[in-house]
């Protein structure tokens, strides 16, 4: 796995981020009853070892005594996987094969039930079906559905929820989501100052503490710096303001150094994309297009500008 992907697994191998997002993303699952005091871990050994390594699998208690089986597809990839509901169904089989092997059902007993549920971090937005009914080649009023598999997932695709949204959620799971958000430097500096107040407020977990704080390591890494990033949140909210002043500086003299316009439109929409994401081609256009004086205004305030329409001085 990859250190991204590494991280994650070990924030979701914590019971308490487990809760929390089941708790704040999953609500209609809290009907079952869970007894979240008596999650466990499970240690799933796959036939032929087909069970990615980051995926993290748990056992859910409820109250009325039974189990549920929780499956957390961990996804660290740039686009959807169109076929992860035929995935869902071969992972979904072999836990209950480790299940029926390990807990020693016997004929007449039944299956506990299995959540599918995908966390999704990727920059496109996921557009893979969740049902694996609409994979298959049949018409609605086809006889062979009564043969035809039935398995869905519940996705989670972070980038998809609205920041405001996620900011009135007082989580951990919900901080996480905004942290794999794009942040210009002054949100990052707020949004840094959320978790520290969370983990102010929730004294004792230090295990997730330090976990957060690579990854807020890893946020204004991503925004790109030589200087390095200290080990403490504290500190590394100290360092922002400095850090932003140099970015801009850093950037601004990324387009002048190009000299003539053409070179300035370019930088220019390599920074952008690198702030908001991909650029819309009529955008691009209107780059391209644009006189050296309206391309040095738009350098200017690439830093601080919000949102594409406010850099370009257009209403939400």
């Amino acid at each position: 796995m990859a250190d991204h992907d590494a991280l994650y697994h070990r924030l979701f191998s914590h019971p308490l981020m487990v809760e929390q997002l089941l708790r704040d993303f999953v609500p209609a699952a809290m009907a079952a009853g869970l007894d979240f005091g008596r999650l466990q871990r499970v240690n799933a050994k796959f036939h032929a070892g087909r069970r990615r390594e980051g995926d993290v699998v748990w056992r859910l208690p409820t109250a009325s005594g039974g189990d549920i089986y929780l499956y957390l597809l961990l996804e660290f990839q740039s686009d959807s996987d169109w076929w992860m509901a035929v995935r869902a169904q071969v992972y979904e089989g072999l836990l209950w094969q480790h299940v029926i092997a390990e807990t020693g059902l016997k004929t007449g007993e039944r299956l506990p039930p299995v959540m599918m549920l995908a966390l999704y971090n990727g920059e496109r937005r996921w557009s893979a079906p969740t049902d694996l009914a609409d994979l298959i080649a049949l018409p609605a009023d086809s006889p062979l559905w009564h043969w035809q598999p039935q398995i869905r997932y519940h996705l989670l695709d972070m980038g998809a929820f609205a920041g405001d949204e996620l900011a009135r959620r007082d989580s951990l799971t919900a901080l996480l989501f905004r942290l794999e958000q794009r942040h210009p430097p002054e949100e990052l500096e707020g949004l840094i100052d959320e978790v520290i107040g969370w983990f102010g407020r929730h004294p004792g977990a230090d295990e997730i503490k330090r976990l957060f704080t690579e990854l807020v390591r890893q946020a204004i890494e991503d925004e790109g710096t030589a200087l390095a990033v200290p080990d403490d949140l504290l500190e590394m909210r100290t360092m922002l303001p400095t850090l932003r002043e140099s970015w801009k500086r850093e950037w601004l003299a990324q387009g002048k150094a190009e000299g003539l316009a053409q070179g300035k439109a370019e930088a220019l929409v390599r920074l952008i994309e690198k702030r908001y994401g991909p650029l819309p081609p009529a955008s691009r256009e209107r780059i391209m297009s644009a006189d050296a004086a309206t391309i040095e205004a738009w350098l200017d305030r690439v830093m601080d500008a919000p949102s594409l329409e406010a850099l370009f001085g257009q209403p939400n």
